[in-house]
């Protein structure tokens, strides 16, 4: 019998059993399917496909009271702990506004929703077009378990036997050789910067990609450090317990947390922050190459940490704790500054 005519649930069962601590990410790698698509075969079983306004689900996702937010991708899992308060849209792009859930949304990617129930450990999680996890929210001992079962109800899709269709990203264009660039004009406008938000459309005006612009900057704001910085600056966060911002994102989702760290692990490949409201799990071995970034704005110089893999995408950010209007934490600027001498 080939695997074309076994059917994906008795491949996933076989794979569980032959991999039994491998998580479904890792499932779906090996056997060359998404994660939805993996998932789904739960549905009639422990999972229920979800169908609605997921925005409108979201703003009701608070009434379970503290949950973890799980947003990840291929070498960096946030979680984070909270309650999902000041939940707003503008169009399709929304804002979880809390000082520990603290998310910036973009519903557009937002493709699949599933209510799951493994082993009493519940939870929603929503994916992309092509099957790949943009947030997951997993219930705690402190949420509320009816709740859970309402919204479940709520936003059960009425036909429970529709096939997941996914659908490949283009993918991205290439990168534009560096002589391409007009970087004078490019320096000129980050100089001019008056808010970081603005490095986004810069990057795009000036047809440039993330770390290419890192690389092209001019080397009053950008410096490739050594990727053993991130354990140098993190472990001086924690003895100094200065506050900082860790960003993590997917396609549809940014997740944020902002605050202290206490506990930093290495296990194996993954570099761990390990607290009872925040968990951050790093692939340690994916790191190809790290920036201290500088961006102008008007309160001041905005110091990052900036990590990125071998394909030149954003791992993780880091930044000194911080609200708009008010200047960057001089704790962070002396450690950023200690450590890597810029």
């Amino acid at each position: 019998m080939t695997a074309t005519t076994i059917s994906l649930e008795d491949r996933y069962l076989q794979s569980k059993a032959d991999n039994p601590k491998l998580r479904i990410r890792d499932h779906a790698k090996l056997l060359g399917v998404s994660e939805a698509e993996l998932l789904a075969t739960g549905i009639g079983n422990h999972v229920t496909l979800l169908e609605g306004d997921f925005r409108e689900f979201l703003k009701e996702v608070h009434t379970l009271n503290r949950v973890m937010a799980l947003t990840r991708n291929d070498n960096c899992v946030h979680e984070r702990k909270g309650v999902y308060n000041n939940v707003s849209f503008e169009n399709h792009v929304g804002l979880v506004l809390d000082p520990d859930i603290d998310l910036r949304l973009f519903m557009h990617h937002w493709k699949f929703g599933f209510a799951v129930d493994e082993n009493e450990r519940l939870s929603f999680q929503f994916f992309d077009k092509s099957g790949e996890a943009v947030h997951k929210i997993y219930l705690t001992e402190h949420s509320d378990k009816g709740n859970w079962y309402r919204l479940k109800a709520l936003y059960k899709a009425s036909d429970q036997s529709q096939a997941i269709l996914t659908k490949a990203y283009f993918p991205p264009a290439a990168e534009k050789s560096d002589n391409e660039i007009d970087v004078t004009s490019f320096h000129t406008a980050w100089k001019n910067m008056t808010d970081t938000h603005q490095f986004f459309s810069i990057i795009n005006k000036h047809g440039v990609t993330r770390r290419q612009a890192l690389r092209l900057a001019s080397p009053e704001f950008a410096k490739e450090v050594p990727n053993d910085t991130i354990n140098k600056i993190l472990e001086q966060c924690v003895a100094q317990q200065v506050p900082i911002m860790i960003f993590v994102g997917s396609r549809g989702c940014i997740q944020i947390h902002s605050g202290e760290i206490h506990k930093l692990v290495q296990t194996g490949p993954w570099y761990n922050i390990l607290d009872p409201e925040l968990n951050m799990h790093l692939r340690y071995d994916a790191i190809a190459s790290s920036y201290i970034v500088k961006k102008p704005s008007d309160d001041g110089i905005i110091t990052s940490l900036e990590i990125f893999d071998i394909a030149g995408n954003m791992i993780v950010q880091f930044f000194g704790k911080r609200k708009p209007g008010i200047p960057e934490n001089a704790g962070w600027t002396n450690i950023v500054k200690t450590v890597t001498g810029f």
